[in-house]
């Protein structure tokens, strides 16, 4: 079962992120059936709405416990990166639940977004991917190679969909799995990218080991993805289709 999901612009500009929502009331949008995954709640965690992304925070482990999106080829990325693209610490959350950046520095871990920076379609959103609310301690060489070509594919998926795509990626934890820095930011074992068609009704999930040396492997089903879990990611009558194993 995922443990991560149990009880247990220097930066943008601050006066910008704490005029973000606060809630999911104020952000349905970026879930199927605007319906957010049956996700057992525990203390300190905390429900951050962004432009293009919503997350659910956990104060223990200092990442998210997952980000929603939703995705379609009329607002997908594409846009540069920009030199004033720097991370920050979530100004919204209080101090002792957030990560830092300190935490990450000579980590040997990369600050591996979540919500990806290229999917976003607009500067702001762009800014916003950088918060370390939307960050996991990521292998560097897995940040930059198998996941980086997830999230390409991706793209491509939804740049070829009829409709809205929703994804939800999200880390795993296993019990007494290392922390980094200070603060003690928890190292994901596990990252897997959910992603729905709701044209379709498809889905699948990308299940990938936070290590070096792993590879893009095929999807795993929807109803595997939550037997590894034990969370129902999407509504019930979402799904009549999905990946085969």
């Amino acid at each position: 079962m995922l443990v991560g999901l149990l009880p247990a612009p220097a930066a943008a500009d601050p006066a910008t992120t704490a005029q973000l929502p606060a809630s999911f009331a104020r952000c349905p949008a970026f879930f199927a059936g605007q319906q957010p995954p049956q996700v057992a709640r525990a203390p300190r965690q905390r429900e951050l709405c962004f432009d293009a992304f919503a997350v659910l925070h956990s104060g223990d482990t200092k990442t998210p416990v997952y980000v929603a999106q939703r995705l379609n080829k009329k607002a997908l990325g594409g846009l540069k990166r920009q030199k004033s693209d720097r991370f920050f610490a979530e100004a919204r959350l209080p101090r002792p639940e957030r990560a830092e950046l300190d935490d990450y520095k000579r980590s040997g871990y990369s600050r591996g977004h979540l919500a990806p920076s290229g999917d976003m379609a607009t500067e702001e959103a762009m800014a916003q991917s950088f918060s370390l609310a939307n960050m996991v301690p990521q292998s560097i060489r897995h940040n930059s190679g198998a996941w980086s070509k997830i999230e390409q594919d991706t793209r491509k998926y939804v740049q070829r969909a009829a409709g809205d795509v929703y994804v939800i990626t999200a880390p795993v934890f296993e019990p007494g799995s290392p922390r980094i820095g200070s603060g003690g930011v928890r190292v994901p074992s596990h990252l897997f990218k959910l992603v729905y068609d709701s044209q379709t009704q498809q889905a699948w999930a990308h299940w990938q080991a936070n290590r070096d040396d792993e590879q893009a492997s095929r999807p795993i089903g929807y109803r595997e993805l939550v037997r590894r879990t034990g969370v129902e990611w999407l509504p019930r009558q979402a799904v009549s289709a999905e990946t085969a194993d």
